[in-house]
């Protein structure tokens, strides 16, 4: 991974409203949507990440907040294929430590509140994404549960970086020690409706009964039909 200096990027925003910063992994077979494979080949499921997250990409733009991506793996590939969006290189070891840094250096470039978010629930609402900038005015965390027992989203005030310490990431334990942290941190939290994030095959199964028009669910139907 590149070594980028994040620094660069302070008060380009221009503003102090809401940050919504994408996390997302460059597209490499074997390295994406591993769970998936089997029954999915690493090429499907590299292919089936990047639509995904293009979609995701594409659904966050139609919110109001302005947009940046945190970004993991080589910084020209996501120059080229998000040309003109502010990129973070996510910097630290480990998954709660690479959401807290780029927290700080969201919140460093906005100067308000920043949302992340995952780049697996390509069909995310906009009415759930408007709920959680909305609630960051009177919270300090807010986020947006998953089936799996994680988030698609979660958003902070300001930077807390012991809100992402020691959590059992990757585990259906995520959102329960995070509603812990925030008591034990005296945070304020609001937690809105549950989505789905794209872990399993059950999973890609419930994003096309529910969500058929969806890019993502299109390519799955197009591309994987054969498996289902």
């Amino acid at each position: 991974m590149d070594k980028v200096d994040n620094s660069a990027n302070r008060h380009i925003f221009g503003h102090s409203g809401a940050v919504i910063g994408l996390f997302a992994k460059q597209p490499v077979p074997g390295q994406v949507k591993t769970r998936l494979t089997p029954p999915l080949t690493a090429e499907q499921a590299c292919q089936l990440y990047r639509t995904a997250l293009q979609e995701s990409f594409s659904r966050l733009l139609n919110t109001a907040a302005p947009i940046a991506i945190c970004y993991a793996g080589e910084r020209s590939w996501f120059q080229a294929t998000f040309p003109g969006v502010p990129l973070f290189a996510q910097q630290g070891e480990g998954l709660g430590a690479r959401m807290s840094n780029a927290v700080a250096d969201l919140f460093a470039a906005a100067g308000g509140p920043v949302l992340l978010a995952g780049s697996d629930s390509p069909d995310l609402p906009l009415g759930l994404v408007s709920e959680a900038i909305d609630h960051l005015q009177r919270n300090d965390v807010v986020t947006v549960p998953c089936r799996d027992g994680g988030y698609a989203m979660i958003g902070l005030r300001q930077p807390t970086a012991k809100l992402f310490d020691s959590i059992p990431w990757s585990t259906p334990a995520v959102s329960e020690a995070t509603r812990r942290r925030c008591l034990e941190l005296g945070l304020s939290f609001h937690e809105t409706a549950g989505w789905d994030d794209l872990d399993d095959f059950a999973d890609l199964q419930r994003l096309v009964e529910r969500s058929p028009g969806s890019l993502t669910a299109r390519h799955i139907v197009g591309e994987l039909a054969a498996l289902f």
